[in-house]
């Protein structure tokens, strides 16, 4: 796999705003993009945000963590997307808005943000594609890529099965957390039951590898050949976790280019998603912690 083309990551950049009254960017894609930025990547991010202040900010918060936003689309009609976030003993429910620019990305602008037609690695998630346009371009596009990392989020009611199970199709990686799981597979709660149903997923929809965020109790990366599981990692003062998986999903993305084994991937994302735990909100501006981690990994 070539280390010399971005990632690109295609889907919702929005404002995830809290009880207290705090807005903090956020979206699964965003989230992921901005990370891989931090790793000093410089990922290619496509999304669409309205012609309005919060699309504004969203630009120029961009432009101030170094990422590239000729990826971005600007739409006159539809407003920045925008989700209502509340915690619940620390986990988070979501209200997401809906007809929001990310809504109306149009795929067919997204070459222009390309270096080349070449795609080592596309990344999106599934709430970008609620819409039906969106959808069938995202699939369209997708075989340009050489690997492709899906993010399934089943956030209701945006989702039902039968969408879910066609944008997991042929996917080289899948992430899911446990309760996603569940939700695609009706598993029980227990983690032999619940690598047998990751297997059975792979085998159905001619996935390469599935990755299990299980919360408190560590991840698993499934393959048909292997399975590596991941000891949970300590959490000495957790804040909320919100975008954890999106930590994770970055990391897993950084090694599948850097080239490391599964094992490192496995605690390395979830090294950093316990930091990502110990803040308010998916993203951090602390440059410092993004170069301790690459010196760590000798990340290149």
């Amino acid at each position: 796999m070539s280390t010399t083309q971005a990632v690109v990551v295609i889907g919702e950049v929005l404002f995830d705003q809290f009880d207290n009254g705090q807005s903090v960017l956020g979206g699964a894609p965003f989230n992921v993009a901005w990370h891989l930025q931090g790793f000093n990547q410089n990922p290619v991010f496509i999304s669409r945000v309205g012609d309005d202040t919060y699309g504004e900010k969203i630009i120029k918060t961009m432009q101030d963590w170094g990422m590239r936003t000729n990826g971005v689309q600007l739409d006159t009609h539809y407003p920045t997307g925008k989700v209502k976030v509340s915690l619940n003993k620390g986990q988070p429910d979501f209200d997401i808005c809906q007809d929001v620019a990310y809504d109306y990305i149009d795929l067919t602008q997204a070459d222009e943000a390309l270096v080349d037609s070449n795609i080592p690695v596309l990344y999106h998630g599934s709430l970008v594609a609620r819409t039906q346009k969106v959808f069938d371009a995202l699939l369209q596009f997708r075989q340009a890529a050489e690997v492709s990392f899906v993010d399934i989020n089943l956030r209701p009611p945006w989702w039902n099965i039968s969408s879910a199970m066609t944008l997991m199709q042929g996917a080289n990686w899948l992430k899911v957390n446990d309760d996603e799981l569940y939700q695609l597979t009706n598993c029980q709660d227990d983690l032999s039951e619940m690598i047998l149903a990751a297997r059975r997923l792979l085998t159905e929809l001619m996935i390469d590898v599935l990755v299990l965020t299980r919360g408190s109790e560590g991840a698993v990366i499934v393959s048909e050949q292997d399975v590596h599981q991941s000891a949970p990692v300590r959490v000495e003062h957790i804040v909320d976790t919100v975008g954890a998986g999106d930590a994770f999903s970055s990391v897993c993305i950084l090694g599948m280019q850097q080239g490391w084994n599964k094992q490192d991937i496995l605690q390395r994302a979830a090294e950093f998603a316990a930091q990502v735990c110990q803040q308010q909100g998916a993203t951090s501006s602390n440059h410092e912690m993004y170069q301790t981690l690459r010196e760590k990994w000798q990340v290149r």
